[in-house]
């Protein structure tokens, strides 16, 4: 079967590739305004560590001073006080220490609170605004773009990946902080103690740096395959639930869950590269930090009952400051340890951002303009003056050729061919949804592409073939677009498309659920739906995308009744198959080849004897009257479509 590739490489590899620092731009245009809840955690963070390392200091002090025979003021920890602070006895010593040690464990506590809540306010601040500034990016970008990508892979980034940075900034900089702090508050106390012990405690670390830096070159293409392949997971997922009624009448169940397994299994392998490099490295590094420990217990331990240093190492070491060796290094074990996962967490947000700043990056083909003037429509008179346009790839054909033709304020315009002839694109153009590439399109003697957007679409209403249905009321799908409607005014853009009575046979009414996205609703009740949308807004110019064509002869009749009324004294384009449905048009414009190659009324066009003519035929049942030279033409549409089907 001809479709997607799912092996592609991923479809934001090539904006990825173009993006510079991805998690200082993160922290720096997104992670500023939130300056003050990341200080709060990150101060917090550190004296909540620093009140974390105090309590092995004092066990020092109290085996040395108070169950030993050391001077209690002359104690390492407590040469920083004054000496009339400190009691002389050994009961206030003792009372000294514990109430000391029970303080650090108090405010630690506090700063422990303060650190969770700086870090997570900060972390979920910055996520919100990630994830609604690369939907905006990405709704405002042009159809071509999401004509070349799954849904599923867009919705990998705005949900998969902007949540991979939440654990990065919550836990990872959390982590990152306090292994900061143990790592150089801890050296320099274990110096401070004992310069000679504090060597052989601290000789893995350089190890440790090298391993990591190995580590960090081999995970991070791994973790960007990884991110690539949940878009392809999650672009299959969409792809089946978005076509569930086809995949039941086809009985293809096994099928598309043999394509689901197929996919998921590669999910699994490029992750499972990652997760077996992760699993190598973070016990290497333990097994390396335990290597610290052991030294330090067997070098100290020997110093400590031998009385003197073992081989270069001189002096005398208290039992006291043996003990705070001991707890620190161990200490030192776990944050050496976890140094492993902040890289990892940090490569993991490194390809996320990556993914999302790709994105936010793109450049679109249409210009816009922040101080453009609105539009203005006092007629609704359209004028398309040589018109062409062709899509991204240079080497493309123009799907619009030269086109150029008047529309008068108040006229109905239909647009007739064969598949493929540009019908559509010809609209798209009109709204914006594409640029033209050469020539313009004025309304009432404006340029479109000098006008503001937003004016151009609002005086706008866009009814197609498939009318799309947000989940949510049939007043709420109605209301879309306009907002402040009341009740009333909805009533009546209902009544006005038809819709209203099979609205009130509805289990709620108005109020009732329509499903996603109107799966509840016949095709002919979604089309009035978004009629009544139409009518609602009350544009100055109509578009219609073959609004009639996917439904019954009598839903016909009423919904044309509708787009009667909607059309009346308002510039009105109309594209329709069923030419039944717009013969009665002011004019009749024939595209083939993305060309108009016939224009006039119902009647001049069959006078003509042209395409119009022919296709009339067709509907008409006169097939053996057709000439043979339109069947040749016909049977070649169809197979440059089918061909251009295959690429795709």
């Amino acid at each position: 079967m001809e479709g997607v590739d799912w092996d592609d490489d991923d479809p934001f590899e090539e904006q990825r590739d173009q993006v510079e620092s991805p998690m200082r731009r993160l922290l720096f245009e997104y992670g500023r305004p939130y300056w003050v809840s990341m200080s709060v955690g990150l101060a917090s963070s550190v004296l909540a560590r620093a009140l974390d390392l105090l309590p092995a200091l004092l066990l020092a002090v109290a085996i040395d001073a108070i169950f030993g025979d050391a001077a209690f003021a002359e104690q390492v920890p407590l040469v920083v006080l004054p000496e009339a602070w400190l009691p002389t006895t050994q009961d206030g010593q003792f009372w000294f220490v514990a109430i000391t040690i029970a303080a650090s464990f108090a405010f630690g506590a506090i700063f422990h609170w303060l650190r969770n809540w700086g870090f997570n306010s900060y972390s979920q601040e910055v996520q919100h605004d990630v994830r609604t500034a690369t939907y905006d990016k990405m709704q405002r970008l042009d159809m071509e773009f999401f004509a070349n990508r799954q849904t599923g892979e867009m919705m990998s980034v705005l949900s998969n990946d902007v949540n991979q940075l939440e654990r990065f900034l919550n836990e990872g900089l959390n982590s990152a902080t306090r292994l900061l702090v143990m790592v150089l508050g801890i050296g320099l106390l274990l110096f401070w103690l004992e310069p000679q012990l504090a060597l052989v405690s601290l000789a893995p670390v350089p190890l440790i740096g090298i391993f990591t830096y190995i580590f960090v070159k081999k995970i991070q293409p791994k973790y960007a395959a990884v991110r690539s392949s949940v878009g392809k997971v999650n672009s299959r997922l969409e792809n089946n639930l978005g076509g569930i009624g086809v995949i039941k009448s086809s009985n293809t169940e096994r099928y598309e869950s043999d394509r689901v397994e197929d996919v998921s299994k590669k999910y699994y392998d490029t992750n499972w590269e990652a997760i077996w490099l992760r699993i190598r490295f973070f016990p290497t590094l333990q097994l390396i930090s335990g290597v610290g420990f052991v030294l330090t217990f067997v070098v100290g331990g020997y110093w400590v009952f031998t009385g003197s240093g073992p081989g270069p190492f001189t002096g005398t070491l208290q039992e006291g400051v043996f003990v705070a060796f001991i707890l620190y290094t161990q200490q030192l074990v776990w944050p050496m340890a976890q140094f492993g996962q902040v890289i990892n967490m940090y490569q993991r947000a490194e390809a996320s951002s990556e993914r999302i700043f790709g994105l936010m990056d793109e450049e679109g083909r249409i210009e816009r303009d922040a101080d453009a003037d609105r539009l203005e429509i006092r007629d609704g008179r359209v004028e398309y003056d040589h018109v062409s346009f062709q899509y991204d790839d240079e080497t493309a054909e123009r799907i619009i050729d030269d086109v150029s033709f008047d529309v008068a304020g108040g006229e109905t315009v239909a647009l007739v061919g064969p598949t493929g002839a540009g019908k559509s694109t010809v609209l798209k153009l009109l709204l914006r949804l594409y640029d033209v590439d050469r020539g313009s399109i004025r309304v009432d003697g404006q340029d479109i592409r000098e006008v503001s957007l937003s004016s151009l679409r609002q005086s706008m209403g866009y009814v197609g073939q498939e009318s799309f249905l947000f989940y949510g009321t049939v007043e709420e799908n109605i209301a879309y677009g306009s907002f402040d409607a009341s009740r009333e005014e909805i009533v009546e853009a209902a009544q006005a498309a038809e819709a209203h009575e099979f609205v009130q046979n509805l289990p709620d009414g108005y109020d009732t659920m329509v499903g996603e996205r109107g799966v509840k609703l016949s095709g002919g009740q979604r089309q009035r739906v978004a009629i009544a949308r139409a009518v609602l807004k009350d544009p100055d110019i109509l578009v219609l995308d073959e609004a009639t064509s996917d439904v019954d002869t009598e839903t016909e009749m009423l919904i044309q009744r509708s787009i009667d009324h909607l059309t009346e004294e308002r510039t009105t384009f109309a594209i329709a198959h069923r030419l039944s449905t717009i013969k009665d048009a002011d004019q009749i414009l024939v595209l083939e080849g993305g060309q108009v190659v016939e224009r006039g009324t119902h009647e001049e066009l069959l006078a003509n004897a042209g395409l119009y003519s022919h296709l009339w035929g067709v509907q008409a049942g006169e097939i053996d009257e057709l000439p043979q030279e339109f069947i040749e033409r016909a049977q070649r549409r169809q197979a440059q479509t089918e061909l251009e089907d295959d690429d795709d």
